[in-house]
């Protein structure tokens, strides 16, 4: 017998494997005057209390406008492929000493450089805190095609004057986000 995934499985591993592959998001969040302003922030690995999370410098503005409306969106976008993902989700900051130390990763000093003191950019720089990110909905873009392919039918639709044929949009929300 074969195992099958459901519907809700195959998306879940499409929506991993797309952001796998994308080393930056634009983390957008709302100011205290109500504009929205996005950011470029490092993928980080998929841990097990997240849907996606962030490493970020403690004192900084997004900290301060996660705390005023935790309700955040990460923008992925693969220029290569033309595949893209939205998540849509509430936000915590995490300064967890302990937490922030088991997922550490020395990569982690370029954004922290040694000031001295504790402030080295290590595992126990207080500066580094964690944004772990709780989806609510997913909208993304998984395309299948070779890269002519690809360009084929944006060539084509620039002549036909209908939509390019490049991928599928798909959603991911409630229960199937609850895994």
């Amino acid at each position: 017998m074969l195992f099958r995934m459901n519907p809700s499985e195959k998306k879940l591993k499409e929506l991993d494997q797309l952001i796998e592959g994308i080393e930056v998001a634009m983390f957008t969040t709302r100011r205290a005057d109500g504009h929205l302003v996005s950011r470029p922030m490092a993928t980080q690995k998929r841990i097990k209390d997240a849907d996606v999370w962030f490493v970020t410098n403690a004192d900084t503005h997004k900290d301060d406008e996660i705390e005023l409306d935790p309700h955040v969106n990460c923008a992925y976008y693969n220029n290569h492929s033309r595949e893209w993902v939205s998540v849509s989700g509430v936000a915590h900051v995490s300064r967890d000493r302990h937490r922030i130390k088991s997922l550490y990763n020395p990569e982690w000093k370029a954004w922290f450089p040694d000031e001295g003191g504790k402030k080295n950019g290590g595992p126990e720089d207080p500066r580094i805190a964690l944004i772990l990110v709780e989806a609510d909905s997913v909208t993304y873009m998984k395309n299948d095609k070779p890269r002519p392919i690809i360009l084929w039918e944006n060539l084509k639709a620039r002549v036909t004057g209908h939509p390019a044929d490049i991928g599928e949009v798909r959603e991911i929300g409630g229960a199937e986000l609850m895994d």
